[in-house]
């Protein structure tokens, strides 16, 4: 029986994001919104106006206070670490970001469209990204992978969707931009091996 490859990225992305934001409580509140925007947070004026497009992967690795970091850190190491196994290191890598910085456009999109410009940071939009991917994943083995279900995953996204558009100081747009790109990137870049197709067939 082959031994279960760990999830390297995962726990690497999440290290990034615990370090990241120790050392950003070392030297100010990462409560405060300017203080996250000296950092690298996401603020379409800067990101666009003045050009610095790095603050669209940037603000992916910042969280505004230790819960933010706790919840996105959870939801990463479960989820992230199936899809992970699925798609492979670079694969999921690839995804993890393309996602991320998709949710960051739509969310920027959406501020100027408004006119209302909100300091934004947070893995999410990444997070919903990997949802995205395992709702066609789940969905391509009928309805299950590993430990999850396709009933589950979407009173996920409908119960995580649902709590954003309800509270206040959540970047929904930056949840949809995800999903949606984690689902677009799912068809291109998920193949089930030769193995599942062939126990898929016989079942």
């Amino acid at each position: 029986m082959p031994m279960k490859k760990k999830p390297i990225i995962t726990i690497g992305i999440i290290g990034i994001n615990v370090l990241v934001f120790i050392w950003l409580s070392f030297y100010g509140m990462t409560e405060d919104a300017s203080y996250m925007l000296k950092h690298g947070a996401m603020f379409v004026p800067f990101a666009f106006g003045n050009q610095e497009y790095y603050r669209l992967i940037t603000s992916i690795f910042l969280h505004f206070g230790f819960p933010h970091l706790m919840n996105n850190m959870i939801m990463l190491f479960f989820l992230g670490s199936i899809l992970e196994e699925e798609l492979g290191s670079f694969k999921y890598l690839l995804l993890y970001f393309l996602s991320g910085v998709a949710g960051n456009i739509l969310s920027a999109m959406m501020d100027l469209r408004t006119g209302k410009f909100v300091v934004s940071a947070g893995a999410s939009g990444a997070i919903f990204g990997i949802i995205g991917a395992l709702l066609i994943i789940i969905a391509q083995n009928h309805g299950h992978l590993k430990t999850l279900n396709g009933r589950g995953m979407v009173f996920m996204v409908v119960c995580s969707l649902y709590h954003g558009f309800t509270s206040t100081g959540v970047d929904n747009m930056a949840h949809i931009g995800g999903l949606v790109a984690g689902i677009l990137l799912a068809f291109i870049l998920y193949r089930k091996s030769k193995s599942e197709r062939s126990t898929t067939m016989w079942n």
